[in-house]
């Protein structure tokens, strides 16, 4: 299982939300770039970004600092956060972004998701982030009328090969990941499954690594001193 630390961008700072709260940001460093070659030194390979302004706006307001992480980090990077446009994604990956990950519009566009994933194939990723089972959408602030589990299937149907699956309930909040959750999905779905919210202990990752999901999403665990990186990333290899 890879292990992607992750870091959320507001006014090109390295932030956190608690349950997806705007009004509940805390700022961990000024220095995005640092933080990156920080996960790099511990043994990182990869790299979550999320533009949280973008995920509101659906402008690329933090891309100067995506690009400096890109050119000067060797980890493969994916970036979510208002990703609604062709021209988006061309800009992220021009950069040297590897992923794109769609959220909002993968489930209002489907005909964008099926350019893009034409266009891009595997360099497109979807995430999906569930509040009481439910996708929400806008920077969470809506929820769509659409089941979760057919979505699933109708994205593996298109050819879709990585979901970023968040558990907003359980993001930022240290209570531990929605372990049935992603247990389900990776029995269910033959997508590579990335756990997002909630992974804030060592225990977390040794049982989502024995699930042979796809990937983990570390934030506030980092952050707090929750979780040691460098150990999370041996625990994975074991």
């Amino acid at each position: 299982m890879l292990i992607f630390p992750a870091i959320d961008l507001y006014e090109k700072k390295a932030v956190r939300l608690y349950k997806g709260d705007y009004a509940q940001m805390t700022v961990y460093s000024n220095d995005p770039l640092a933080v990156a070659k920080d996960f790099e030194k511990q043994g990182a390979t990869c790299l979550h970004l999320v533009d949280l302004e973008g995920a509101k706006s659906g402008e690329t307001p933090n891309l100067d600092v995506i690009a400096s992480i890109v050119k000067n980090t060797s980890l493969f990077t994916e970036v979510g956060g208002g990703i609604r446009n062709m021209e988006t994604v061309r800009r992220y990956l021009d950069a040297g972004v590897r992923r794109v990950i769609l959220g909002t519009a993968a489930v209002k566009d489907p005909a964008f998701l099926q350019e893009a994933l034409s266009t891009y194939g595997e360099k497109v990723a979807v995430g999906i982030d569930l509040r009481d089972g439910k996708i929400a959408i806008k920077g969470w602030t809506e929820t769509a009328e659409v089941d979760t589990e057919d979505f699933l299937l109708s994205l593996q149907n298109m050819g879709l090969t990585t979901v970023i699956c968040t558990d907003i309930a359980k993001d930022g909040a240290m209570q531990g990941a929605n372990h049935a959750l992603y247990k389900m999905l990776s029995e269910k779905f033959s997508l590579q499954i990335v756990a997002s919210g909630g992974v804030s202990s060592l225990d977390d990752v040794k049982r989502l690594s024995a699930m042979n999901l796809y990937g983990a999403i570390i934030g506030k665990a980092y952050y707090t001193g929750a979780i040691d990186l460098r150990e999370a990333i041996e625990v994975t290899k074991q």
